[in-house]
């Protein structure tokens, strides 16, 4: 029996900044359908902390991933927001992201789904930073808004975690060690 593939996109979320190699997401989730009798490999990352849109763009330019994966997921844009970008363009470039995403998936929508920004404005690191969090969070909500709308005009699922974050995210044992990134708990 084959192994699907799975490419897994993102940022600093997508490589668990701070988190163990078998705690991060993409690793748990992989585990997780082994567990369940599907056969997938370990996801191929393409993620950097730090990383915006345009430079997850660019960096999966010079990666060349296969258009076959099995499975592909898309977390990017808190950079975007941190940096103080305006939505309408991480729209415009997330939109683009998420047409290679698709690509990358054989042209099958149904085998990607795009995770939502977890909203980094509960945890200490922005209590420390001094930033005004309720603008943090009414700045993800629109940049979420326009990701689940593009998912949903391509038939992409869109997997709203920010409320997961909101809820707990900012408690120690959801959090890595640098007070911001969400732990293997998380």
């Amino acid at each position: 029996m084959s192994q699907l593939s799975y490419l897994a996109l993102g940022d600093s979320y997508t490589i668990g900044e701070g988190v163990e190699t078998r705690g991060r997401w993409p690793m748990q989730l992989a585990q997780g359908l082994r567990d369940a009798g599907i056969a997938i490999t370990d996801p191929r990352v393409i993620a950097t902390t730090g990383w915006t849109t345009d430079e997850l763009s660019a960096a999966m330019d010079a990666a060349e991933p296969r258009d076959d994966h099995g499975l592909v997921s898309l977390l990017i844009g808190v950079n975007n927001q941190y940096r103080g970008r305006d939505v309408d363009d991480y729209a415009r470039e997330f939109a683009v992201l998420l047409e290679r995403a698709i690509g990358f998936a054989g042209r099958r929508a149904d085998r990607v789904f795009v995770l939502a920004i977890p909203d980094w404005g509960v945890t200490p690191f922005a209590f420390a930073s001094g930033r005004d969090r309720q603008a943090i969070a009414d700045d993800l909500d629109a940049y979420n808004a326009a990701a689940g709308e593009l998912c949903g005009a391509h038939g992409v699922a869109f997997v709203n975690i920010t409320g997961i974050s909101r809820d707990g995210g900012g408690e120690p044992a959801m959090l890595a060690d640098d007070g911001l990134h969400p732990s293997a708990a998380q």
